[in-house]
């Protein structure tokens, strides 16, 4: 907090050194004036909480200076006390003062005991007026802050329905046209769209969940001494539909020497495929598109270059942060939710590095440099053996599929006999065991989120049986983080499934029972 700031006005200089004497303490800054025209250049100057002014003073005297401060928007609030040799009893002269401004007097000679308790009085007020303001400025600044996070919000809402119909309405039209005309001679050019559709979508809710879950600390890194080159096949394995899908050039420049980092192979994989599909999104089509890696001192520098849309140099400072999208850029966007850049950069920090941005302005493109610790490599490097193994013998399994919901019920059985098994549908977990005691199923694939009797209650009701304590149990859900995969561990579960669940996942699965 700043000092507060007393003006002593009076034209004889051993009565302003009597008041400094008597009024100085820490956190009091004392400004002196031996008359009155140098009085209002000091009041102009500095932010005043008292005023002790003389009366008698040659020329401009103490009223007539009072009477100039009350004319003054900067000056006509702050408080004067009048110190004079005069008879302050007479009303008069007292009704005079305080018509001038006054809101006391102190009688000369002083009693320094009186003058303290005042000026006391005056330093607290000024003290609370400062803290007042200042919880007044962070109320403003906190109001300002929710305004824009409010705004963002509703950007993002926005954003997020455009892009939830964005593949939504190929699936819509799609199948529209499937019930129209099931064998028709593009029947299968539409399949393939519906499914590259239902994975961008699938695509984006993962993206929104990945940073739910690195901001609130829920992603635990796996990590291992890996291969800069195997990050850097994955992650561009990943984007290559995207790169190719718009016709874009991409060059792949790697050092002669093998380089290691500490981290999470999948993790900096999709940090790195992020920065890919970023490019390949705000790159107008046939672009040019450049990924170089480099060893940068004790670091690996991985830098992701495009002749795209380019950044406004107001806003490479703010690309990372979540939810934002360069206005000129939403058209060029290919689908995103302003999400992508925030992840990359949170999995990077996690990983000890550091990424920015750089662009030289709207239409010249853009770079985006990662930068990790490197790693020693390892004294004996693991190789991975990959062995035939024969495929166990198929054999067609009963399935009970419990899901309160007879559409996906019913979807997940023509999906199992599909694949060649068979399967029977229960609507609520309540009913699951005694359909499983007339059924008696293979294997239960079971739904978490039922109502009443939830999917936990009904696994750990299935496995107190000794006719199902050894039965596999699937849990098929739309709660796919951490925590609940190890919720469905505790509660009895073999498997773990996040809807919507992919045949050749669900093929996988059966195929390992």
């Amino acid at each position: 907090m700043s000092k507060v700031s007393f003006l002593l006005v009076d034209d004889l200089e051993e009565n302003l050194i009597s008041l400094e004497a008597l009024l100085r303490r820490d956190g009091l800054n004392l400004l002196k004036a031996r008359s009155g025209d140098q009085a209002l250049e000091l009041l102009l100057e500095h932010d005043v909480a008292l005023a002790l002014i003389d009366v008698q003073m040659p020329g401009l005297n103490g009223f007539e200076l009072a009477e100039l401060m009350r004319g003054n928007e900067r000056t006509r609030r702050v408080p004067i006390i009048f110190v004079t040799a005069g008879n302050t009893s007479d009303s008069r002269w007292r009704f005079q003062g305080y018509e001038a401004g006054a809101v006391d007097f102190i009688q000369k000679p002083i009693e320094p005991d009186v003058l303290r308790s005042k000026a006391e009085v005056f330093f607290e007020l000024y003290r609370q007026r400062q803290q007042i303001a200042a919880q007044r400025d962070e109320l403003q600044q906190q109001a300002e802050a929710l305004k824009d996070a409010d705004r963002r919000k509703d950007e993002f809402l926005a954003t997020l329905a455009h892009e939830l119909r964005n593949p939504l309405a190929p699936l819509r039209n799609g199948l529209d046209i499937l019930q129209r005309n099931p064998g028709g001679a593009n029947a299968a050019e539409i399949r393939n769209m519906m499914d590259r559709q239902l994975v961008h979508l699938v695509r984006l809710i993962d993206d929104l969940l990945d940073v739910s879950r690195v901001s609130q600390g829920k992603i635990e890194l796996r990590k291992n001494t890996v291969r800069m080159d195997d990050i850097i096949r994955t992650a561009v394995e990943s984007s290559r539909p995207l790169i190719d899908g718009g016709g874009h050039k991409l060059t792949i420049a790697m050092p002669s020497d093998v380089l290691w980092v500490d981290g999470d192979q999948v993790r900096l994989s999709q940090a790195i495929s992020n920065l890919l599909n970023n490019a390949a999104k705000y790159t107008p089509e046939d672009g040019l598109i450049d990924l170089h890696v480099s060893h940068d001192g004790e670091q690996v520098a991985i830098r992701v270059t495009d002749n795209g849309v380019g950044i406004p140099s107001d806003m490479q400072s703010k690309v990372f942060h979540m939810f934002t999208q360069i206005d000129d850029h939403l058209q060029r966007s290919q689908g995103g939710l302003g999400i992508g850049l925030a992840l990359v950069r949170q999995l990077v920090e996690m990983h000890g590095g550091s990424v920015d941005a750089y662009s030289s302005g709207p239409g010249k493109g853009s770079r985006f440099t990662i930068r990790l610790p490197m790693a020693a490599a390892p004294e004996q490097p693991q190789v991975a053996l990959h062995q035939n193994q024969e495929m166990a013998s198929f054999r067609s399994l009963k399935v009970l599929v419990v899901d309160d919901n007879p559409i996906i019920a019913d979807t997940l059985g023509m999906m199992l006999e599909d694949i060649g098994h068979e399967f029977e549908a229960v609507h609520d977990g309540r009913e699951a065991l005694d359909a499983a005691r007339h059924y008696r199923p293979d294997v239960i694939l079971l739904d978490i989120g039922l109502p009443g009797m939830n999917g936990y209650e009904v696994c750990k009701a299935f496995r107190g049986e000794p006719e199902f304590e050894h039965t596999p149990i699937i849990a098929q859900t739309g709660w796919g983080q951490d925590r609940d995969k190890e919720l469905a561990t505790e509660a009895g579960f073999d498997f773990h499934l996040t809807k919507p669940v992919p045949l050749e996942q669900l093929q996988k699965v059966f195929a390992g029972l």
